[in-house]
């Protein structure tokens, strides 16, 4: 189911991105300062219950059997994605997270409504 695919990958990558910028180094590297200790609690609260959400979300849309596999598939293409993007351009990072985001929300709106 391609909606169930594209809700995965968007909050698979948004959740990576979140974890990606609470550690100092990325942080650092897209916004130009240190995180203060709120912004990395935050971030890594966002970051683990986005991987949680993608997960009850796959399971119960596709099923625990070929859900899960799906799952840590969209997730190990989400973070290629991101080590890339951390790699060769990682200012865009926080605007890459904020819209597979609000892509991955979209196409749950579309499961719901379906």
């Amino acid at each position: 189911m391609p909606a169930a695919l594209v809700l995965n990958l968007g909050l698979g990558f948004a959740a990576l991105a979140a974890l990606c910028l609470s550690l100092d180094r990325h942080h650092r590297e897209v916004f130009r300062s240190r995180p203060g200790k709120r912004r990395v609690v935050a971030l890594r609260l966002a970051g683990w219950v986005g991987i949680g959400l993608s997960l009850l979300l796959t399971g119960h849309v596709e099923g625990w059997d070929l859900g899960l596999v799906g799952w840590i598939g969209a997730l190990t293409g989400a973070a290629v994605a991101l080590v890339l993007l951390l790699s060769y351009r990682p200012r865009i990072v926080f605007p890459a997270g904020a819209g597979a985001l609000v892509v991955g929300a979209y196409a749950g709106l579309l499961l719901l409504l379906r």
